[in-house]
C-alpha cells in the first residue's frame, strides 16, 4: 500500500499542509517537512514557486516571489530533499504549475521525483485530458499519482470524469476565489460540501482554500476527507521560527 492510501485509510480527518520550497529561507525545505511530521500532520504539500501564480492568492504569490529571488529552481528542490525519506514517512506531494515542470523536461521530473520519494502532483493548470491522452502512462511508469482540483462551478459529469481517472484523492477546491482570500464558509459552501459528499464518488475529497483556523478546518470536514492550510501557515511562518510550528498544529486541531 503506498502512502498515500495508508494515510487515506486513517479513521480520521487528515490535516494536510502547503508550504513553498525556498520559503521563508532557501534552505528551510527539509527542516520545515520534519517539523511538521513531527508535530502530527498527516500530508504535506511542497509548493514549487512560479513567477506568474495565477490561482494563488497574495501570501503565496509573495512567498513564490521570496522563494525566488532566495535563488529557489526545480533543480534546488530535488536537491535539498534527496535524502528526505531517510526520516519522513508521511505522503509528501509537488503542488506548482505545469510551466516550470515541462522547461525541467517531464520524464526527468516525474523520474526525479519518484527517486526521492514523491508520492503525488498537483498541477492546476494541466487539463485532464491532456494529462489522459501525453501524461497518463508517464505519471503510472513513476509511481506518481496526479491530483485533480475541483470547483463548486465543476459539473457533475466532469466530477465524474475526474473521479474514474483519480485512484487518491480530490483535491476539492472550496470556492471560486484565490487562495487565502476567505474568511469563513458560507452557507452556499456548505451546499457544495454536502453535494459532493452525495456523488458518492470511489475517491476521498481534501479540501483546500479558506482553510485557516480550527473552526475552518472542522467546517471543511464535515463531509469530506480531509483539509488543506497553505496561506494561513505561510504568514505563521513569515513571523515564527521552524520550531514553533507545534503551537501552530495545535492551534488546527
Amino acid at each position: 500500500m503506498n502512502r498515500i492510501h495508508h494515510a487515506l485509510q486513517q479513521d480520521k480527518k487528515l490535516l494536510s499542509i502547503y508550504f513553498t520550497a525556498g520559503y521563508p529561507h532557501l534552505n528551510d525545505t527539509a527542516a520545515i517537512i520534519k517539523e511538521l511530521e513531527k508535530n502530527g500532520i498527516d500530508m504535506i504539500e511542497i509548493g514549487l514557486p512560479f513567477s506568474d501564480p495565477l490561482a494563488d492568492g497574495p501570501t503565496i504569490q509573495e512567498s513564490s516571489t521570496v522563494a525566488i529571488a532566495n535563488g529557489m529552481t526545480t533543480q534546488l528542490l530535488f536537491e535539498q530533499l534527496k535524502d528526505i525519506r531517510k526520516s519522513v514517512q508521511i505522503p509528501l506531494l509537488i503542488m506548482g504549475y505545469f510551466n516550470p515542470m515541462m522547461q525541467f523536461g517531464m520524464e526527468k521530473f516525474c523520474q526525479k521525483c519518484a527517486e526521492i520519494g514523491i508520492d503525488g502532483l498537483i498541477i492546476p493548470d494541466l487539463p485532464l485530458a491532456i494529462y489522459e491522452a501525453e501524461y497518463k502512462a508517464l505519471f503510472e511508469r513513476y509511481g506518481l499519482h496526479n491530483i485533480f482540483l475541483i470547483t463548486p462551478q465543476t459539473s457533475d459529469e466532469r466530477i465524474q470524469q475526474i473521479d474514474a481517472i483519480s485512484d487518491s484523492f480530490i483535491y476539492m477546491v472550496s470556492s471560486a476565489a484565490v487562495t487565502g482570500s476567505q474568511s469563513g464558509f458560507a452557507t452556499e459552501q456548505f451546499a457544495y460540501f454536502k453535494r459532493i459528499a452525495d456523488l458518492k464518488l470511489k475517491n476521498p475529497q481534501i479540501v483546500g482554500f479558506g482553510i485557516k483556523d480550527q473552526v475552518t478546518f472542522i467546517q471543511a470536514t464535515t463531509y469530506q476527507k480531509g483539509a488543506i492550510i497553505g496561506s494561513a501557515f505561510i504568514q505563521f511562518l513569515s513571523k515564527n521560527p521552524i520550531k514553533n510550528i507545534s503551537k501552530f498544529v495545535k492551534s488546527i486541531r
